[in-house]
């Protein structure tokens, strides 16, 4: 197995154990199943270890994975309802590759846009030709790295927008990640904003 594939399939025996496939309303050996193209077509790249195996919406809703991560067993929470969760969309240009999994190659919590205006982030983030997260994505990396809270930076991911023009956020908060949201022109010192290089679906391994 490559690098790239040992990594995505300890990603997934992770979310498997976190209960996804009960959030998908499947078994584990199906919600397995439909990772496999995906990993499979890994053997042949050479990506590394430094990439987030995504689930898409479309088979886990966002609205129940919060609950899902922890740090040091205090599980993480939000006081949103679930019909704000569910309202930030992916903006366009950010939309996820097909598939019910999908690839972010290198992501970062921000660290380089810390304490900045979500949309004054934005702009740096495009010139400096990155690509800036979206909700599921940071849900992923709470779920898969939540030390990266503790030992980095809490962060927006501006890739998400609800119509109200809010863009999600994670961040400690009594010890445990919390997801919350924050306005376009408000800036937080704990805050990143958080991005990858690029998105890649099982599709002929597009890049998007």
């Amino acid at each position: 197995m490559s690098i790239a594939s040992q990594e995505a399939l300890k990603q997934l025996d992770r979310i498997v154990a976190l209960g996804y496939p009960d959030v998908a309303d499947m078994s584990a050996e199906a919600f397995r199943a439909l990772a496999r193209p995906l990993i499979s077509a890994l053997e042949d790249s050479d990506l590394g270890a430094n990439i987030l195996l995504v689930p898409t919406r479309e088979l886990v809703s966002p609205e129940s994975l919060i609950a899902r991560t922890s740090i040091n067993r205090m599980a993480g929470f939000t006081t949103m309802p679930p019909r704000d969760i569910a309202s930030f969309l992916p903006q366009d240009g950010f939309e996820p590759p097909e598939g019910p999994f999908y690839l972010v190659i290198d992501p970062h919590t921000g660290t380089a846009y810390i304490n900045r205006e979500p949309d004054v982030a934005r702009k740096l983030i495009d010139s400096d030709e990155r690509l800036p997260l979206t909700l599921e994505e940071g849900l992923a990396i709470a779920t898969q790295h939540p030390d990266w809270l503790v030992e980095k930076n809490g962060f927006n991911l501006l890739g998400s927008r609800s119509a109200d023009g809010r863009a999600p956020s994670i961040w400690m908060s009594q010890n445990a990640p919390r997801l919350g949201a924050v306005w376009p022109n408000s800036r937080h010192t704990w805050l990143g904003n958080a991005y990858c290089r690029s998105r890649c679906g099982v599709s002929l391994f597009h890049w998007a």
